[in-house]
Protein backbone atom coordinates (compact mmCIF):
# COMPACT_ATOMS: atom_id res chain seq x y z
CA UNK A 1 0.00 0.00 0.00
CA UNK A 2 1.35 3.43 -0.94
CA UNK A 3 2.08 5.82 1.92
CA UNK A 4 -0.73 8.35 2.43
CA UNK A 5 0.95 11.54 3.61
CA UNK A 6 2.55 14.35 1.65
CA UNK A 7 4.49 16.88 3.73
CA UNK A 8 4.31 20.35 2.17
CA UNK A 9 6.82 22.93 3.38
CA UNK A 10 7.16 26.57 2.19
CA UNK A 11 10.72 27.89 2.21
CA UNK A 12 12.63 31.11 1.67
CA UNK A 13 16.28 31.13 2.73
CA UNK A 14 15.67 28.54 5.42
CA UNK A 15 18.86 26.47 5.30
CA UNK A 16 19.42 26.66 9.07
CA UNK A 17 15.78 25.83 9.85
CA UNK A 18 15.76 22.79 7.55
CA UNK A 19 18.76 21.36 9.36
CA UNK A 20 16.57 21.21 12.49
CA UNK A 21 13.19 20.23 11.03
CA UNK A 22 13.99 17.67 8.35
CA UNK A 23 15.50 14.99 10.64
CA UNK A 24 12.17 14.70 12.49
CA UNK A 25 10.52 13.54 9.26
CA UNK A 26 12.57 10.34 9.31
CA UNK A 27 10.10 8.91 11.81
CA UNK A 28 7.31 9.21 9.24
CA UNK A 29 9.39 7.46 6.60
CA UNK A 30 10.21 4.59 8.96
CA UNK A 31 6.51 4.21 9.82
CA UNK A 32 5.54 4.00 6.15
CA UNK A 33 3.50 7.17 6.52
CA UNK A 34 5.26 9.76 4.35
CA UNK A 35 4.86 9.43 0.62
CA UNK A 36 6.84 12.53 -0.31
CA UNK A 37 8.21 15.84 0.86
CA UNK A 38 7.28 18.83 -1.29
CA UNK A 39 9.38 21.95 -0.84
CA UNK A 40 7.64 25.04 -2.22
CA UNK A 41 10.31 27.68 -2.51
CA UNK A 42 9.86 31.41 -2.91
CA UNK A 43 13.25 32.32 -4.38
CA UNK A 44 15.93 31.20 -1.92
CA UNK A 45 19.51 32.25 -2.65
CA UNK A 46 21.13 30.25 0.15
CA UNK A 47 21.56 26.47 0.43
CA UNK A 48 17.83 25.76 0.89
CA UNK A 49 17.32 24.14 -2.52
CA UNK A 50 20.51 22.09 -2.26
CA UNK A 51 19.39 20.73 1.12
CA UNK A 52 15.92 19.96 -0.29
CA UNK A 53 17.35 18.06 -3.23
CA UNK A 54 19.75 16.14 -0.99
CA UNK A 55 16.76 15.14 1.16
CA UNK A 56 14.98 13.77 -1.92
CA UNK A 57 12.25 16.38 -1.86
CA UNK A 58 10.19 17.41 -4.83
CA UNK A 59 10.85 21.12 -5.34
CA UNK A 60 8.42 23.63 -6.82
CA UNK A 61 9.27 27.30 -7.19
CA UNK A 62 7.40 30.56 -7.65
CA UNK A 63 6.96 34.05 -6.21
CA UNK A 64 7.53 34.55 -2.49
CA UNK A 65 4.07 34.51 -0.88
CA UNK A 66 3.29 31.98 1.80
CA UNK A 67 -0.27 31.45 0.63
CA UNK A 68 0.84 31.01 -2.96
CA UNK A 69 3.71 28.73 -1.98
CA UNK A 70 1.44 26.50 0.09
CA UNK A 71 -1.07 26.35 -2.72
CA UNK A 72 1.56 25.40 -5.30
CA UNK A 73 2.97 22.80 -2.94
CA UNK A 74 -0.45 21.23 -2.45
CA UNK A 75 -1.01 21.13 -6.20
CA UNK A 76 2.24 19.23 -6.66
CA UNK A 77 1.58 16.79 -3.80
CA UNK A 78 0.05 13.37 -4.52
CA UNK A 79 -0.85 12.04 -1.08
CA UNK A 80 -4.32 11.31 0.24
CA UNK A 81 -3.41 13.44 3.25
CA UNK A 82 -1.42 16.66 3.46
CA UNK A 83 0.70 17.94 6.35
CA UNK A 84 1.55 21.61 5.90
CA UNK A 85 4.59 22.40 8.00
CA UNK A 86 6.74 25.52 8.33
CA UNK A 87 10.46 25.01 7.80
CA UNK A 88 11.27 26.26 11.31
CA UNK A 89 8.74 23.99 13.04
CA UNK A 90 10.03 20.69 14.44
CA UNK A 91 7.72 17.70 14.92
CA UNK A 92 7.89 15.92 18.30
CA UNK A 93 8.95 12.32 18.92
CA UNK A 94 6.03 9.96 18.38
CA UNK A 95 4.30 12.22 15.87
CA UNK A 96 4.07 9.56 13.16
CA UNK A 97 2.16 7.03 15.27
CA UNK A 98 -0.11 9.83 16.48
CA UNK A 99 -0.92 10.89 12.92
CA UNK A 100 -1.47 7.30 11.82
CA UNK A 101 -4.00 6.81 14.61
CA UNK A 102 -5.74 10.09 13.69
CA UNK A 103 -6.19 9.48 9.96
CA UNK A 104 -9.25 7.18 10.32
CA UNK A 105 -11.19 10.05 11.92
CA UNK A 106 -11.00 11.99 8.66
CA UNK A 107 -10.86 15.29 10.52
CA UNK A 108 -8.37 18.13 9.94
CA UNK A 109 -6.04 18.71 12.87
CA UNK A 110 -3.13 20.73 14.18
CA UNK A 111 -0.55 20.48 16.96
CA UNK A 112 -0.05 22.43 20.15
CA UNK A 113 2.78 24.96 20.09
CA UNK A 114 5.90 25.77 22.06
CA UNK A 115 9.00 27.82 21.28
CA UNK A 116 12.62 26.71 21.19
CA UNK A 117 13.41 28.86 24.22
CA UNK A 118 12.26 29.12 27.82
CA UNK A 119 11.01 32.03 29.84
CA UNK A 120 7.80 33.76 30.81
CA UNK A 121 7.35 35.64 27.53
CA UNK A 122 7.73 32.50 25.42
CA UNK A 123 5.30 30.59 27.65
CA UNK A 124 2.72 33.38 27.48
CA UNK A 125 2.85 33.73 23.68
CA UNK A 126 2.64 29.97 23.19
CA UNK A 127 -0.14 29.77 25.76
CA UNK A 128 -2.16 32.38 23.89
CA UNK A 129 -1.60 30.52 20.60
CA UNK A 130 -2.84 27.27 22.12
CA UNK A 131 -5.83 28.97 23.73
CA UNK A 132 -6.74 30.78 20.51
CA UNK A 133 -6.58 27.62 18.45
CA UNK A 134 -8.53 25.55 20.99
CA UNK A 135 -11.31 28.03 21.75
CA UNK A 136 -11.64 29.80 18.40
CA UNK A 137 -10.28 27.14 16.01
CA UNK A 138 -7.70 29.61 14.65
CA UNK A 139 -4.31 27.89 14.59
CA UNK A 140 -1.44 29.60 12.79
CA UNK A 141 0.73 27.84 10.26
CA UNK A 142 3.57 27.21 12.71
CA UNK A 143 1.28 24.71 14.48
CA UNK A 144 1.12 22.55 11.38
CA UNK A 145 -2.06 21.55 9.55
CA UNK A 146 -3.01 17.94 8.84
CA UNK A 147 -5.86 17.68 6.36
CA UNK A 148 -7.19 15.13 3.88
CA UNK A 149 -6.80 15.91 0.21
CA UNK A 150 -10.56 15.65 -0.26
CA UNK A 151 -11.34 18.19 2.46
CA UNK A 152 -8.55 20.52 1.36
CA UNK A 153 -9.95 20.65 -2.16
CA UNK A 154 -13.54 20.96 -0.92
CA UNK A 155 -12.63 24.11 1.02
CA UNK A 156 -10.77 25.65 -1.91
CA UNK A 157 -7.43 25.23 -0.14
CA UNK A 158 -4.95 27.96 0.71
CA UNK A 159 -5.59 31.32 -0.87
CA UNK A 160 -2.75 32.97 -2.76
CA UNK A 161 -2.41 35.83 -0.31
CA UNK A 162 0.74 37.17 1.41
CA UNK A 163 -0.59 36.98 4.96
CA UNK A 164 -3.36 35.30 6.99
CA UNK A 165 -3.58 32.37 4.58
CA UNK A 166 -3.63 30.05 7.60
CA UNK A 167 -6.42 31.96 9.33
CA UNK A 168 -8.48 32.09 6.14
CA UNK A 169 -8.37 28.31 5.76
CA UNK A 170 -8.94 27.69 9.46
CA UNK A 171 -12.09 29.83 9.38
CA UNK A 172 -13.40 27.68 6.54
CA UNK A 173 -12.69 24.47 8.46
CA UNK A 174 -14.20 25.83 11.66
CA UNK A 175 -15.18 23.38 14.38
CA UNK A 176 -14.03 20.38 12.35
CA UNK A 177 -10.48 21.29 13.37
CA UNK A 178 -9.18 19.18 16.22
CA UNK A 179 -6.08 19.54 18.41
CA UNK A 180 -3.61 16.67 18.33
CA UNK A 181 -2.22 15.66 21.75
CA UNK A 182 1.37 16.57 20.90
CA UNK A 183 3.45 19.75 20.77
CA UNK A 184 5.59 21.04 17.94
CA UNK A 185 8.54 23.34 18.59
CA UNK A 186 8.93 26.46 16.49
CA UNK A 187 11.67 29.05 16.26
CA UNK A 188 11.55 32.13 18.49
CA UNK A 189 14.02 34.00 16.29
CA UNK A 190 11.55 36.63 15.08
CA UNK A 191 10.36 37.30 18.62
CA UNK A 192 13.91 37.61 19.92
CA UNK A 193 14.72 40.00 17.09
CA UNK A 194 11.63 42.20 17.36
CA UNK A 195 10.86 41.83 21.05
CA UNK A 196 8.24 39.48 22.52
CA UNK A 197 5.78 42.18 23.54
CA UNK A 198 6.14 44.22 20.38
CA UNK A 199 5.79 41.31 17.97
CA UNK A 200 3.02 39.66 19.96
CA UNK A 201 1.01 42.89 20.02
CA UNK A 202 1.57 43.41 16.31
CA UNK A 203 0.45 39.87 15.47
CA UNK A 204 -2.71 40.29 17.54
CA UNK A 205 -3.43 43.65 15.90
CA UNK A 206 -3.03 42.15 12.43
CA UNK A 207 -5.34 39.26 13.29
CA UNK A 208 -8.06 41.55 14.64
CA UNK A 209 -7.79 43.84 11.63
CA UNK A 210 -8.02 40.89 9.26
CA UNK A 211 -11.07 39.50 11.07
CA UNK A 212 -12.59 42.98 10.78
CA UNK A 213 -12.24 42.92 7.01
CA UNK A 214 -8.80 44.41 6.23
CA UNK A 215 -7.16 43.14 3.04
CA UNK A 216 -4.21 40.74 3.54
CA UNK A 217 -2.14 42.64 0.97
CA UNK A 218 -2.46 45.81 3.03
CA UNK A 219 -1.68 44.02 6.27
CA UNK A 220 1.40 42.39 4.77
CA UNK A 221 3.03 45.78 4.32
CA UNK A 222 3.05 46.15 8.13
CA UNK A 223 4.15 42.61 8.96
Amino acid sequence: MRAKLSVVMPTLNTEAALARSLPALAEGLSAGLIRELVISDGGSDDATLAIAEEAGAEVVTGPASRGGQLRRGAEAARGEWLLFLHADTVLPPGWADLVLSHLPTGRPAHFRLQFDTSGTAAAMVAGWANLRSRLFCLPYGDQGLLISRAEYEATGGYRDIPLMEDVALARTLGRRLTVLPATVTTSAEKYRRDGWLRRGARNLSLLLRYLSGAKPERLARRY
